[in-house]
């Protein structure tokens, strides 16, 4: 992995024994400055500080009384947030689907699960800067693109299953074996 030295941390938890882990983990991979936050709006609050860069920001999802997840958020959408295209890692213990998807569609960037291993930690500090994902701007979401894949041979506009066909196209000429959207019901 390239260094990194240059890159300044923003850790968010409301743990300090798994804030001193995570610190010695990034400290141990180069990292020369991590910031500390117990929560979500200390965390903002260093954000705001106009001396103060952040390249990356590391946040535990349950925090009180503003959790990673409204952090996330608040970073991706409030008017009056430094960058919202700030590379955000959850590091939490609940790693269940529905918890990845909440966290997803705040507009987390990454996601690593506790305990957290120093080479997870790394892989997603690696997968943020080496392979960012564009961002995208939609009425009910601002964030990374969540597609993981770009799929290059790809030519028309739906990208899903349960896409709805423009009205314009028809069944004719459909292969047979291949089930239309009344069939999904």
């Amino acid at each position: 992995m390239s260094s990194l030295k240059a890159i300044q941390v923003l850790l968010i938890d409301d743990n300090q024994h798994m804030r001193s882990i995570a610190a010695a983990v990034l400290q141990s991979a180069g990292v020369r400055t991590v910031l500390e936050a117990a929560d979500g709006a200390a965390g903002l609050e260093i954000l705001r500080d106009p001396s103060l860069t952040v390249d990356l920001a590391i946040v535990d999802f349950n925090m009180f009384p503003l959790d990673g997840v409204e952090f996330t958020r608040l970073v991706r959408t409030s008017p009056d947030t430094n960058n919202p295209y700030l590379p955000i890692i959850m590091m939490t213990g609940h790693s269940e689907k529905s918890r990845v998807y909440e966290a997803r569609d705040a507009g987390v960037t990454e996601f690593v699960v506790k305990p957290i291993t120093a080479k997870a930690v790394l892989d997603r500090i690696h997968a943020v800067i080496m392979r960012p994902r564009d961002f995208v701007k939609h009425d009910s979401y601002f964030g990374p693109d969540r597609r993981r894949t770009n799929t290059v041979n790809y030519t028309g506009p739906l990208r899903r299953a349960d896409d709805v066909q423009p009205e314009d196209q028809t069944d004719e000429g459909a292969d047979e074996g291949t089930p239309d959207a009344s069939d999904a019901a």
